[in-house]
């Protein structure tokens, strides 16, 4: 039989190879035809009494990325008609099979009575690893990129296809809870070291790698299946067991404060699931995912976090009518600490990199840094040290302007001043190529303003990293209002030459980011001022789902600059731009009391020297507040909720003001930029599942409370008034550039 996303050729000896290479694709992915056809490729080689095994192994560099979860949308649409047209119970039923269909397949190759093999190429994760799970045996090709695991969790959703009871089957149970709770893929090698792969061999022998084990007598049973299989760990009501799990659902806890429904099943299939027979256990494991897939966090976890991220990434906001640019050697200007990551990150894509101070030692400083942190890769074993002497030899430190001459894109890096920055626009056109395309990668400074300084304005644009540059994921590309496409191009393809996710908004002070994310720090100080407990202001904002406290992210951004932020809005935009009582505590803060955050181990914290403890709240914070409350009498479930009203109102503000146009990049921006809830898909989708009316009941109780911050605009009350969301209103351009 011919299949079209797999190809099965029986050798001599009666071994079918398998082999899945999806037309038109880079990468093998599990779609419905996938499923379908592995389905009749079980059936098929489980029938014909020729066949004594089967191989399975991918034609393509990667063995499988993963299921196709706009898969999941199309069952979810199934789920709401079924839901419409019959009721509640046909319409989880349905969703139930439907889901479940994988799982079954999955379970007949593991009793078919033939061994199965997988020979894993590359790449495998979700459920392209659940495939190499359930064969009776895995080895995997020598390959230092490879990488497998189970990162479901990360969008909301878990392994539903017998992930949740194969790994802790294979793996002791902390070392299988660390895998799927946290989905971080692992080497072959780790892998190996784990139980989940048999062998390593080189990439030419693993196809008869995997032959030679089914016909030197391959049992084709899992070990579960057999009689007297003991658990790695040891039964669950057990000494071992009683220690992994209430200690795991305290650890659950104190990571997710109970947000993520996927994380909470994940524990529930792995308890429950290890007391049961296996296909129990995969029964459970399936109500599991069939519940966990109606969630509102999963389906707002998948739209942001994989379908609009990756649409974002694949160039969806990128002027299509321009051919693509390719940077090979760019100049940054500043080599201060952003300067110097930003040159770090380039060179580490490849580019050559010009980085350029006042100063000849103040560029080699820049340089030093880029050093460190290569360093620090190699001791963590993430790069090898012949990658160190590589990427320092792309960085030239100098003092010279001279040396853009021959540079495709100049980034500025320089301190947030308009003179600084204006004398560094001056001083670089006299140097740089006619055609060369020229970035701010200032913070808050309106582009458009910036660019009067600038000859040719359609070549200038806004680069906005986020510190730490290494780790944060996200690049805000600004558009002022004479920014050509060229500019804008240029900009988008660099961001993803250097592999970070690029949100494109339009011109306004602070742009998107920013100005959410300053809504959430002046959030906590309005919270300090009040008289919370300083303490009870950090675990609300991370009980309401954000990775830090205001005040921690305060002391991490400097308080010195947001003073400076501040005074420099006041300037420009008059006294009522700003809160007074919040400029007096930072000038109390910065100026009085020399406490400038994490920088000089001094802000609303205090910060022991390296290695003698953690930082803890400075004790003299009590003393600045003007009174203090009583905890007990504070409602904690309206605190949470003012962390994320504040800042998805503001988003909201954004959409109105046209900084923002496209409500993924909303989304995706304000879970990569600042951590905003994941669980919640980001700003403008925890506006859209709460409902547009509900959110705006939610502002208008909370603005009669604490004041207009909380106002919703406009737009957002003619939304309420028609029942509209973002995603309906502002329907995302599918069409992605190549």
């Amino acid at each position: 039989m011919a299949y079209k996303n797999f190809k099965v050729e029986t050798d001599s000896d009666g071994i079918a190879l398998v082999t899945w290479d999806i037309p038109g694709r880079s990468m093998n992915v599990l779609d419905e035809t996938s499923t379908s056809e592995l389905d009749a490729i079980v059936k098929e080689t489980t029938a014909d009494a020729a066949v004594k095994g089967v191989v399975i192994t991918s034609a393509k560099e990667a063995f499988c990325a993963g299921a196709d979860l706009s898969m999941l949308e199309g069952m979810n649409q199934a789920y709401a008609k079924v839901l419409q047209e019959q009721d509640e119970t046909a319409a989880n039923q349905m969703l139930f099979e439907q889901s479940r269909r994988f799982s079954l397949v999955l379970r007949s190759i593991e009793t078919s009575g033939k061994p199965w093999a997988a020979a894993i190429n590359g790449l495998a994760l979700g459920g392209g690893f659940e495939i190499t799970l359930c064969c009776h045996y895995r080895v995997a090709a020598e390959n230092p990129k490879t990488r497998l695991g189970l990162p479901e969790v990360k969008v909301g959703l878990f392994p539903g296809a017998g992930g949740t009871q194969r790994v802790p089957r294979l793996v002791p149970p902390q070392d299988a809870m660390t895998i799927l709770l946290k989905g971080d893929p692992v080497t072959v090698e780790k892998a190996k070291a784990l139980n989940l792969i048999h062998a390593i061999v080189p990439a030419a022998d693993l196809v008869k790698a995997a032959k030679d084990w089914i016909k030197g007598g391959g049992k084709a049973v899992a070990p579960w299946d057999e009689k007297g299989f003991k658990l790695p760990g040891g039964p669950v009501f057990s000494k071992a067991g009683m220690m992994m799990f209430p200690a795991g659902n305290a650890i659950y806890r104190r990571e997710t404060y109970d947000n993520y429904p996927a994380a909470r099943a994940i524990m529930s299939c792995v308890y429950e699931g290890l007391q049961l027979p296996i296909d129990a256990a995969l029964r459970v494991e399936s109500r599991y995912f069939t519940s966990v897939l109606r969630s509102k966090e999963a389906a707002a976890m998948i739209r942001s976090l994989f379908l609009s991220m990756q649409e974002l990434n694949k160039g969806a906001r990128r002027p299509k009518d321009v051919a693509p640019t390719k940077v090979k050697k760019i100049a940054v200007i500043g080599a201060g600490f952003m300067g110097a990551s930003v040159g770090y990150v380039s060179a580490r894509a490849g580019l050559d990199v010009v980085l350029i101070d006042r100063d000849q030692e103040s560029a080699d400083k820049g340089k030093a840094h880029a050093q460190k942190v290569i360093e620090e890769q190699i001791k963590k074993g993430r790069a090898k040290p012949g990658d160190a002497d590589a990427l320092l030899a792309r960085i030239t430190p100098t003092a010279d302007y001279a040396a853009l001459k021959d540079v495709d894109l100049v980034i500025e890096a320089v301190f947030e001043d308009r003179k600084v920055k204006a004398d560094t626009f001056a001083r670089a056109q006299e140097h740089m190529k006619p055609d060369v395309i020229f970035a701010s990668n200032t913070s808050t400074l309106p582009i458009t303003s910036l660019a009067e300084s600038f000859k040719e304005q359609g070549k200038f644009v806004g680069i906005h990293f986020f510190s730490p540059v290494e780790k944060m994921m996200l690049v805000e590309i600004i558009k002022g209002k004479n920014t050509g496409d060229l500019a804008l191009a240029t900009a988008l393809d660099y961001v993803r030459q250097i592999g970070k996710t690029p949100i494109v908004v339009n011109d306004s002070r602070g742009f998107f980011a920013n100005r959410c994310v300053g809504r959430y720090v002046a959030e906590g100080n309005e919270m300090f001022l009040e008289g919370i407990p300083p303490a009870m202001i950090e675990n609300c904002a991370k009980m309401a789902g954000m990775p830090v406290g205001p005040l921690s992210l305060s002391d991490e951004v400097a308080l010195d600059l947001g003073l400076k932020i501040m005074k420099a809005t006041e300037a420009d935009l008059g006294p009522n731009a700003i809160n007074p009582d919040q400029k007096k505590l930072m000038v109390e803060m910065v100026e009085n009391q020399g406490r400038l955050g994490r920088k000089n181990s001094k802000g609303f914290y205090d910060y022991p020297e390296k290695g003698k403890g953690q930082k803890s709240l400075w004790p003299g914070l009590s003393a600045l507040q003007p009174k203090q409350l009583d905890p007990d009498t504070l409602d904690i479930e309206e605190l949470k909720q003012r962390f994320l009203v504040v800042q998805a109102v503001e988003a909201a503000r954004t959409v109105e003001d046209h900084v923002i146009t496209d409500p993924r990049e909303a989304d995706v921006g304000s879970i990569l930029g600042f951590g905003f809830a994941p669980f919640t898909g980001g700003t403008l989708s925890y506006i859209d599942f709460m409902g547009a009316k509900k959110f705006v009941e939610l502002c208008h109780k909370l603005e009669a409370k604490y004041g207009s911050r909380f106002t919703p605009p406009k737009l957002l009350e003619e939304m309420a008034a028609k029942g509209e969301t973002f995603y309906g209103r502002f329907a995302p351009k599918k069409a992605a550039a190549a």
